[in-house]
């Protein structure tokens, strides 16, 4: 008895390189692209573990979570991190990068998020690249929420090591993931002594097994399923247009954002700024006396379909996320998103206006 995710030919080397060439074009890069097989967070740590070390001074930027779990990678491979923090409901700007190399010129590494699906703002990259570059600093971008839903170009703005997920805007699977790594990266992995080698962490490993050796031998069994998913989702992207792709989730966001303030019953872009707000997904803040986490509850318990989170951790109680990525960028999901919301805040007790808040999103995708 077959089963077509069982009783596939082997996926060739040929087949796995041609998959990151797509990838590469899909970001605009010249650089090498390795895909890895594993969810993101595994380029992520590799990519500071081989980049990292106890020479290392790291401008960390912490505009979410995952800016903060970065900084603990760097300090425990032993570099001098610098945290520059920012509320999250706001972005970093460039001229707060300069300050930093103004105060700490011997920074030499820089690591940010560029959206952060978890609070919802989105950073200015391409302006604090040139801030970057211009101090010669290695910089390190984490685009797995951004890519797809918003402009993503490592070459354009000088970015070393731009790892990416498939698993959010793009649509595809969270079991493999990818980072593209410029020569300057590189240099720096095979200068760094604590780089992870013969570990499942190593970029150096696939550097020398398999881009030096003219990618023709796998250094392992390939996680062939979510190959084949990846390649799916990234034709599906070329067929559809990178443009449109990104026009949907911009839609998606504005709409999102328009409903939730003609909704009323005290419910607020979280992200204050529309131009810091990140088109993956829209956060909001609900008004006091009433606990994010109890309105979603509200909200999914007659469809849990819905894309609706609660914030992570303290942000449960005031932070609610609409995720409208990847098939979820469409109207009619923006459209049941708000109105489950405000049904649930109407059994709340507050005044909403559910009507109001549908044309409003409406219009944001006309």
């Amino acid at each position: 008895m077959t089963h077509p995710f069982l009783d596939l030919a082997p996926l060739s080397a040929a087949r796995f390189a041609a998959i990151e060439d797509r990838v590469a074009r899909l970001l605009g890069t010249e650089q090498d692209v390795v895909i890895m097989q594993g969810e993101a967070l595994l380029p992520l740590e590799g990519a500071i573990r081989g980049t990292a070390g106890p020479g290392t001074v790291a401008l960390n930027v912490i505009t979410g979570p995952y800016g903060q779990t970065f900084g603990d990678w760097l300090r425990d491979c032993g570099a001098t991190v610098i945290d520059l923090a920012v509320p999250f409901h706001t972005a970093v700007t460039a001229d707060q990068i300069r300050e930093a190399f103004a105060e700490h010129p011997e920074i030499d590494f820089v690591s940010l998020v560029h959206a952060e699906a978890a609070t919802g703002n989105t950073n200015p990259v391409a302006e604090i690249g040139e801030v970057v570059r211009a101090h010669g600093a290695l910089f390190y971008l984490d685009a797995v929420a951004s890519i797809g839903a918003e402009p993503v170009l490592p070459d354009a703005w000088g970015v070393d090591l731009c790892v990416i997920g498939a698993q959010k805007a793009m649509g595809g699977p969270a079991g493999v993931s990818a980072v593209s790594v410029s020569e300057r990266a590189w240099a720096r992995m095979a200068a760094n002594p604590r780089a992870p080698r013969r570990s499942y962490l190593s970029l150096l490993d696939w550097k020398e097994r398999w881009v030096d050796g003219g990618r023709r031998v796998l250094l392992h069994a390939p996680a062939q399923l979510e190959m084949l998913a990846l390649e799916a989702c990234v034709e599906r992207i070329e067929g559809d247009g990178l443009e449109a792709v990104m026009g949907r989730h911009q839609a998606a966001a504005l709409s999102t954002r328009a409903g939730a303030v003609a909704l009323g019953g005290g419910l607020e872009p979280y992200v204050h700024d529309v131009r810091e707000a990140a088109p993956v997904a829209t956060t909001l803040r609900v008004p006091v006396g009433v606990v994010a986490s109890d309105v979603v509850a509200r909200a999914v318990a007659s469809d849990p379909g819905l894309p609706l989170v609660a914030g992570g951790g303290a942000l449960a109680k005031e932070m609610i996320r609409v995720n409208h990525y990847g098939g979820d960028a469409t109207a009619d999901v923006v459209r049941g998103c708000v109105a489950a919301l405000g049904d649930a805040l109407a059994e709340q007790g507050l005044g909403v206006d559910v009507e109001g808040a549908l044309r409003a999103v409406d219009t944001g995708w006309r």
